[in-house]
């Protein structure tokens, strides 16, 4: 019996010859499918109903291009895509790249290929979305720290101060009480009036 599939696999591509390549090297290599559509219309919701970790496009589809379904996927269902196609060129890097596409699979499938690109995808998608929310993570905080200086004359490093010492006495991350203060209306000024996660924010002046 098999454990947990190194992969859940959504493939998009209407060539029955190539979907079946696709499906035997997929379990090959220890992952597993988690659906098929033939059609680019359909792969959105395959992608938003299976939930799997990565998906793999025909460029060429019957109803439209592959590589704008999956600007779409990309964007709405939060995938990562993998590009199936017989032929690359740099028009088609550019818009993959554009797209937000991660790798590439050349047809005819070699299976040995398949791992190595599925594994690279996976991957790269998870660093461009983990540096995306620490970018936001910090506007957000930057944010809260001009609010507290605004409105206690704080300098930054007091108002940064402020806001650590509130995240270690709820044990939250420093974004939540950012984001606490944020969607108050107003700085609060005793603890009965902080916002949820920022219970302990002081509101005197304090030494860093």
């Amino acid at each position: 019996m098999r454990g947990e599939p190194r992969w859940k696999v959504a493939i998009v591509d209407d060539h029955e010859r190539s979907r079946a390549a696709l499906r035997a090297a997929i379990w090959a290599a220890g992952g597993e499918v988690a659906g098929e559509a033939y059609r680019g219309a359909d792969a959105l919701a395959l992608v938003q109903g299976t939930r799997p970790h990565v998906a793999v496009f025909a460029v060429g589809l019957p109803d439209g291009d592959g590589i704008d379904v999956a600007t779409e996927v990309i964007d709405k269902a939060g995938c990562p895509v993998v590009l199936f196609t017989s032929h690359t060129d740099e028009k088609l890097t550019e818009r993959a790249r554009e797209a937000g596409v991660m790798a590439y699979l050349l047809k005819p499938l070699r299976p040995a290929e398949l791992a190595p690109a599925l594994d690279l995808a996976v991957a790269r998608f998870r660093e461009t979305q983990e540096l995306k929310q620490t970018l936001e993570d910090r506007k957000v905080i930057q944010r809260a720290k001009g609010r507290l200086m605004a409105r206690h004359a704080l300098t930054e490093e007091q108002a940064f101060q402020r806001m650590r010492r509130a995240a270690m006495d709820t044990r939250r991350p420093m974004v939540e009480i950012a984001r606490a203060l944020l969607v108050s209306d107003t700085v609060p000024t005793g603890a009965s009036s902080l916002p949820t996660g920022a219970s302990s924010l002081p509101t005197g002046p304090q030494s860093s």
